[in-house]
């Protein structure tokens, strides 16, 4: 089965963290805590597959607050931090959302990410990613974590399942309206 036959039947998209919601930097600040970067064009493109009714999960090895708030604001429910062995988690979730493995695909970049990618259907990879994890993955981005990786994967994902387009005519028709003056009520 090709790649694009298996991103077809994707109900589940499974993301790490560090180095592919985000580019992999911890930024120390001088109070001790630390910050992340995550790219708004990611955001975007989970909010465009929640959408679409792409399921989406994180699984990291960390636990930090800014990545907790970041997953909220993006309305992401199944978010598990603080999990190096991932596949207990993975298998999990599935079951709480009644989706398969087979279903799922989950985007990687390093060794922790090994477990969950050999359990889904669809394992992907940003560009970046150490050489064993792009050998491993079915779909490998050409964007860089934390630099679009997650928006190209759910862009092919919906490409394949034939939901791209559809869900680019309601972002214009929803922008059309808003930017109709008429629309705006109470001003």
């Amino acid at each position: 089965m090709n790649v694009e036959d298996l991103a077809r039947s994707i109900r589940l998209l499974v993301l790490d963290v560090d180095g592919v919601l985000t580019d992999g930097g911890l930024y120390y600040l001088p109070d001790g805590q630390t910050a992340k970067r995550f790219n708004v064009q990611d955001g975007l493109g989970i909010k465009i597959a929640q959408a679409a009714g792409l399921h989406l999960g994180v699984i990291t090895g960390l636990d930090n607050e800014c990545v907790a708030r970041r997953v909220s604001e993006l309305g992401i429910r199944e978010y598990h931090p603080g999990f190096r062995v991932k596949g207990p988690v993975l298998t999990d979730m599935c079951e709480r959302l009644g989706v398969t493995l087979e279903q799922t695909a989950y985007l990687g970049d390093d060794w922790v990410d090994v477990g969950p990618m050999g359990m889904v259907g669809l394992p992907m990879a940003v560009a970046n990613g150490q050489p064993e994890i792009l050998d491993m993955a079915a779909w490998v981005a050409k964007a860089r974590g934390g630099d679009g990786a997650v928006r190209e994967a759910i862009r092919f994902l919906l490409q394949c399942q034939g939901k791209l387009d559809a869900q680019w005519r309601e972002w214009q028709e929803q922008s059309e309206h808003l930017s109709d003056p008429g629309s705006q009520s109470g001003q």
